[in-house]
């Protein structure tokens, strides 16, 4: 039975619990020894863990623990370049008598997946443009089974069961919004913007009905989600007879919604849906990480430094909105 959370856990103290392994490997380190790297995850987050100096001895035991399995370790909780990790000192895998739950180990979108891909439809049916219509509909039903179940990324935001369609939703609410601010935004293409630019993920990662991903396809690793989405509209588009103009614009958003040439996007957006697009999604994936890295921390505190957001360490204010001291 599961004691401690990732989201709990302080530098300095000593555990045994169990987690879900996200990723393993031996590895060889500076001083030539073996080690055993770790990502381990609760409901609450994900932490790194070690194990130094591993015996050949050892190994036959450590090579039968792969991603997906819960494991139960003996670790002490360090600090690294402002980060907690667990140093391993056991390790083994769990066995039935252990009555783990898995819920304790499966982080999940806050919202139910029914209802979020159920606000994306309602979202379409509204749409006057027939032909992205067509295309977002053909879209949602194609993936419409792996979309209730697959993470957004296998690491970084939203890396959750439901995530990808809880990226989509909360990045859908926010651009309905931008555009009753930006009145020149065509509603309808950033819709449409929104449903397809990481649709592709669903390809491009491998994942179990439970969200946890365990790598990359073949040709995800190979084309990434972005080429491949471009692939995917140029072939509907065709099969769906929509004017090439139409198609091309709908391949730049999701060609360019990474917006730098060292994330993926050969070019920049040069439409202002294409623009906003962008913007939808960095915001809601800085939100998302921003969120996940305050939760545990103390009010008057600093997280972990989260290497998404430029390794920064964020600070939790001490007074609370409506308790400030008027003193």
């Amino acid at each position: 039975m599961k004691e401690r959370y990732v989201v709990e856990l302080r530098a300095e103290e000593e555990l045994q619990d169990f987690f879900l392994v996200k990723s393993v490997g031996i590895k060889i380190g500076s001083n030539k020894k073996q080690y055993l790297d770790l990502l381990l995850a609760d409901n609450t987050g994900e932490i790194t863990a070690k194990k130094w100096d591993v015996a050949d001895t050892e190994l036959p035991s450590l090579n039968e623990i792969k991603e997906g399995d819960i494991i139960k370790v003996k670790a002490n909780v360090t600090e690294w370049n402002g980060m907690k990790q667990l140093r391993v000192l056991r390790v083994r895998k769990a066995v039935t008598q252990d009555q783990v739950d898995l819920v304790q180990f499966i982080k999940a979108a806050p919202e139910k997946a029914e209802d979020m891909l159920q606000y994306i439809l309602d979202a379409v049916e509204k749409m006057k443009d027939l032909d992205l219509k067509r295309l977002c509909e053909r879209v949602l039903a194609d993936n419409h089974e792996k979309l209730l179940y697959y993470p957004a990324a296998a690491k970084n935001h939203h890396a959750e069961l439901s995530g990808l369609l809880y990226h989509m939703k909360r990045m859908l609410d926010m651009g309905e919004r931008a555009c009753l601010v930006y009145t020149n935004l065509k509603r309808d293409w950033v819709i449409a913007g929104v449903i397809l630019h990481d649709m592709e993920k669903i390809n491009e990662i491998e994942a179990n009905e439970l969200g946890v991903a365990s790598g990359y396809s073949f040709e995800g690793q190979m084309l990434g989600h972005l080429v491949q989405g471009v692939k995917t509209i140029d072939r509907l588009a065709r099969e769906l007879g929509m004017e090439r103009e139409k198609a091309i614009l709908l391949e730049h958003m999701i060609l360019t919604h990474h917006y730098e040439p060292e994330f993926g996007s050969p070019k920049k957006p040069l439409f202002p849906e294409a623009e906003i697009l962008h913007y939808l999604d960095m915001l809601d994936a800085r939100m998302y990480d921003m969120q996940e890295a305050l939760n545990g921390v103390e009010p008057g505190g600093f997280s972990d430094r989260v290497w998404t957001l430029d390794n920064r360490k964020l600070y939790k204010p001490l007074e609370e909105e409506g308790e400030a001291n008027h003193d």
